[in-house]
């Protein structure tokens, strides 16, 4: 929607002025060409895509064709379906995160790289909205569950893993943690160009310590977290079906979701999981106190918290 593009575009202005920490260009030079030997051989699947992810994927891949990396997160359909910025209700969270006794742990977190050249969140320059939103579902994760991120995650089983972002901040959390992203084709090959940039043993080979991976695997791996921000509740309930193997063998989960996505009531589907899983899991869904959307898309939204018993 034109409206939402250029209040996204006006909002940036607040602090899109902060310089961020410069890339190697012998780097960037090198990436985008290991990324363009491996496009030629990307098909983007159709039919476990919903409408609108087909579109998106589809400008992913032109941007991977025009190798137009440096600045990706300054791009509006980018920042559009996974890169929040100078929203207000973001500072919210932050300030409850503030309030934590593990203060200090997650101010590690928060701060912010240089790799796509990211919009900094006006209120708090040392790192941006998304980094602070993806840390204050890891905080509220932590408190529902009452587990120790550092201490009980070794293991995590990423679906949808947007740019990288949540790989980023585990990988900051401990470095040898074996994390595997599951996404497209397409975006594996962005989260390469940004987790590769950022120093990470990252790739599409399990002895990486950041798995990139486009296929569900047959054999069921057993992880100690599986999450998915806004991923599963985008996909269809066929697709969803396939990956259910993960939740399971998993011993916490995090999902976000909206309330509705095109034709699918979200959170009837995410009852109906819980009531399923009820006998192997303690389940909370519980309402995004602070997030409803936007003025163009208002509507609840929430999180899907389960430790396994």
């Amino acid at each position: 929607m034109l409206l939402n593009d250029i209040a996204r575009s006006s909002l940036s202005l607040l602090s899109s002025w902060y310089p961020n920490e410069k890339i190697s260009e012998k780097k960037n030079i090198y990436l985008i060409k290991k990324i363009t030997r491996k496009i030629k051989k990307i098909k983007i699947n159709h039919h476990d895509l919903q409408k609108t992810h087909i579109k998106f994927n589809l400008k992913i891949l032109k941007l991977l064709k025009d190798r137009n990396l440096k600045n990706f997160l300054r791009i509006n359909f980018i920042q559009k379906m996974f890169f929040l910025h100078n929203r207000y209700f973001v500072y919210k969270e932050l300030k409850e995160i503030q309030k934590s006794q593990k203060w200090k742990f997650y101010q590690k977190i928060l701060k912010e790289d240089g790799v796509g050249n990211p919009v900094r969140y006006f209120l708090y320059l040392r790192s941006s909205g998304n980094r602070i939103n993806h840390v204050y579902h890891l905080y509220l994760l932590e408190k529902n569950l009452k587990i120790n991120l550092k201490k009980d995650i070794k293991k995590v089983f990423e679906f949808g893993g947007g740019y990288g972002c949540m790989a980023r901040i585990f990988s900051k959390i401990n470095r040898n943690i074996e994390y595997t992203c599951f996404d497209t084709s397409c975006l594996n090959l962005l989260q390469y160009y940004y987790l590769s940039h950022n120093n990470l043993n990252v790739g599409f080979s399990k002895n990486n310590k950041i798995f990139l991976s486009s296929r569900i695997k047959k054999k069921v791996e057993n992880f100690d977290l599986f999450i998915a921000n806004w991923s599963i509740s985008e996909t269809p309930i066929h697709f969803r079906k396939k990956i259910m193997g993960k939740l399971i063998k998993s011993k916490y989960i995090l999902i976000s979701f909206q309330e509705k996505f095109e034709n699918i009531n979200n959170l009837k589907y995410f009852r109906d999981i819980s009531n399923k899983l009820d006998k192997s899991f303690k389940i909370k869904i519980i309402r995004n106190k602070f997030y409803n959307g936007n003025i163009f898309n208002n509507q609840n939204h929430y999180f899907f918290f389960a430790k396994r018993i």
